[in-house]
């Protein structure tokens, strides 16, 4: 069955994301400004948006930008993001702010640990805290795991190191089997075993010459394979030729999962 009608004309429906969204944005930002208010549009892991939407989005911006509209973009993505919006449009690193969130220092993670706690008339031992603070590296997500297993181990307050210690165990391997393990399974085993060669050498970051040497073969021959792993959001560049993983603890999880040698040979 259908309907042998006329498609409504209208705006922002050419099929042109770019001009699209342009359109889109023009009218909003524009009605929001009239309103007296804001458009404001939050995305997170955005560094997963495909090139050609990423140029799309970053133009309609940009035009809200020259027209004044009150239209503002708040993303968050891995350290690559900037380079990945900078291939899109090349206008993108003066257009936007890019303010590094990076691990917790201690005064904000005991702050993190120790505030929702004491409304609950709970307190960390000194040296629990610092536990905490030296497992997770101050990594925002694992202090919430910490705190969790550590509130779950303890019978009384204070929480304590022993309290810690057991909550270390719990939270590792609910880590193991959540947030790392969904990273682990999406890659492939040529992935696999060159994330398994950078845990060889530690936490990081890591030369690419370094990393192909454990691997036995030459650098240039895993391009595509880094390639991959940093599109995927695994590890990433901090300077040029060093390679580190995007989250800490992922080298030990690595030894966990792929205990043996036989990774080698994969």
């Amino acid at each position: 069955m259908g309907l042998d009608l006329d498609p409504e004309p209208g705006l922002a429906d050419n099929g042109d994301l770019e001009h699209d969204l342009q359109d889109l944005l023009d009218v909003a930002g524009a009605a929001a400004g009239a309103a007296g208010t804001a458009l404001a549009l939050f995305i997170d892991e955005l560094q997963y948006v495909e090139e050609e939407e990423l140029a799309a989005l970053i133009t309609a911006l940009h035009r809200s930008a020259q027209r004044r509209h009150p239209v503002v973009l708040v993303g968050a993505g891995l350290p690559q993001l900037r380079g990945r919006m900078g291939r899109a449009k090349s206008y993108a690193e003066r257009l936007f702010d890019f303010p590094k969130i990076g691990p917790l220092l201690a005064p904000a993670a005991r702050q993190a640990l120790e505030k929702p706690a004491a409304s609950q008339n709970v307190i960390f031992e000194e040296s629990a805290l610092g536990l905490i603070i030296k497992e997770t590296q101050g990594y925002p997500y694992f202090l919430q795991e910490w705190g969790k297993h550590s509130w779950d181990a303890a019978d009384a307050s204070p929480i304590t190191v022993h309290d810690v210690e057991v909550a270390s165990i719990t939270a590792i391997a609910a880590l193991d089997e959540s947030f790392f393990r969904v990273r682990f399974d999406r890659l492939t085993p040529s992935e696999k075993r060159y994330l398994r060669a950078m845990a060889e050498l530690g936490a990081g970051p890591h030369r690419s010459g370094d990393i192909a040497e454990v691997l036995g073969r030459p650098v240039n021959s895993f391009g595509p394979t880094r390639n991959q792993l940093i599109a995927k959001g695994m590890i990433w560049s901090p300077n040029h030729g060093d390679t580190a993983f995007t989250v800490p603890l992922f080298d030990a999880f690595m030894h966990r999962i792929m205990p043996t040698d036989d990774w080698k040979s994969i």
